[in-house]
């Protein structure tokens, strides 16, 4: 979906890496090591980003930093581009309609840090759950977000972790 909208590869995964949460940040260096990708075409993106007032930039020992700038007119629509990108609002939609008694849904792992692995990890804490459902719609996850499911369940929340459903809101 987003790759038709936006044909440039390394700047869909900035979008992911920068607002699938605000608390995400990178450098140069560090962002073409983790994507792969040579520093020119990570410093081409970023300068658009930036430029267009997306990103914002900040020195840090002797280094650039680049995180979203939620004070963008956007900055809450590209979020929610990201998350329907990621199939992250169809895992809350299925798993809180039948689940049970849903208290939080976290997303741990890689994405909760912006990098876009192809395994969605998610963390369900409540009580009573379904975890025969959960286990039933996870081809029907996979099909919409084009990406491998691992749920967990009620393990202790993470800081590093996005609060996708209940809980206090962090991160999102």
């Amino acid at each position: 979906m987003l790759e038709s909208l936006i044909t440039s590869k390394t700047r869909v995964k900035l979008l992911v890496k920068f607002f699938v949460t605000s608390a995400n940040s990178g450098h140069l260096r560090g962002l073409a090591s983790e994507f792969n990708e040579s520093t020119n075409a990570i410093r081409k993106e970023l300068n658009h980003l930036s430029e267009a007032g997306y990103l914002q930039k900040k020195e840090v020992s002797n280094k650039i930093a680049y995180k979203a700038n939620t004070k963008h007119p956007m900055f809450q629509l590209l979020q929610q581009v990201v998350h329907k990108y990621l199939g992250l609002d169809a895992i809350v939609e299925q798993v809180v309609e039948r689940m049970g008694n849903v208290q939080t849904i976290e997303l741990i792992g890689d994405y909760a840090k912006g990098i876009d692995s192809g395994t969605i990890e998610i963390n369900i804490v409540g009580t009573d759950i379904n975890t025969e459902y959960t286990e039933n719609i996870i081809p029907k996850i996979k099909d919409i977000a084009h990406r491998s499911i691992c749920l967990y369940y009620n393990k202790p929340l993470t800081k590093d972790g996005i609060v996708l459903f209940g809980g206090e809101e962090r991160g999102i």
